[in-house]
């Protein structure tokens, strides 16, 4: 197994390694210690992994979570089928985090792809924080963000208190204890015990840290490339640029 950094804030990959088979605890912790350094790491050469693979390997990062509202492939729960990009997937953002227990990790294996287009872009929240100012930091570490459903949300059914959370602007990663902010365009509506007028300039200025060239990793899929990213100390966005080819990626998440 060989690790190699992708870009200086985060992302990197692991040559190797055949998922089709088991993996030795050591081999497991290694790739499990590169995840939390790099934030989000690309394992290359898996397009033989089997829905039943897929499913095996992601149980050993934790709990399945099932989507709520959002059908998972048939004959395989957690298995999510992600395909043309959309304005949600094309926003900055974080796995699920309007549920009380955002998502910890997301494995996704490339199936189909275009000739060209459909990268995924990638953020380190954690490098964003440390960015700012020490004064900044003190004043965010005091405020907390309401996070709310999408309306897929509500047109599924759910009631509206079901798809809320109150979330602390800036997290602790429970396995590093590195500092990452944690709010994002696609669910964060305001800050806790502010007006949505009042929290827009805030936010909308940490929505543009988090996304600083610096603070980032552009992946280019290849066949067979299963990518897995850290949602407490990551955002991710797809680019919106595939014109008429299929593009499907097999999605499987990780509860905190």
């Amino acid at each position: 197994m060989e690790i190699r950094p992708l870009a200086g804030a985060l992302g990197a990959e692991v040559l190797g390694l055949d998922l089709t088979g088991d993996l030795d605890g050591a081999a497991f912790a290694a790739v499990r210690g590169a995840l939390h350094d790099r934030g989000v790491i690309c394992i290359r050469d898996q397009a033989a992994m089997s829905p039943e693979d897929q499913l095996g390997f992601a149980a050993r990062w934790g709990e399945i979570s099932i989507h709520p509202y959002v059908p998972s492939i048939e004959g395989y729960p957690g298995i999510m089928k992600i395909y043309d990009p959309n304005p949600i997937t094309q926003t900055w953002h974080s796995d699920s985090t309007h549920m009380q227990r955002p998502h910890a990790y997301t494995l996704l294996l490339a199936r189909v792809l275009p000739s060209v287009g459909g990268d995924t872009m990638f953020a380190s929240a954690t490098k964003a924080f440390e960015s700012l100012t020490p004064g900044f930091q003190a004043m965010l570490r005091g405020l907390s963000a309401v996070h709310e459903g999408t309306d897929l949300a509500a047109s599924a059914g759910l009631d509206h208190d079901a798809v809320v959370a109150v979330h602390p602007v800036v997290r602790a990663h429970p396995d590093t204890g590195a500092e990452a902010l944690f709010v994002n365009d696609n669910y964060v509506t305001r800050i806790d015990g502010w007006t949505p007028e009042e929290s827009r300039p805030l936010l909308e200025y940490l929505y543009g840290v988090i996304g600083r060239y610096e603070n980032t990793y552009r992946h280019r899929w290849r066949d067979g490339d299963l990518v897995i990213w850290d949602n407490r100390s990551t955002q991710h966005a797809v680019v919106g640029d595939v014109s008429g080819e299929e593009r499907v990626l097999h999605r499987v998440t990780i509860a905190a």
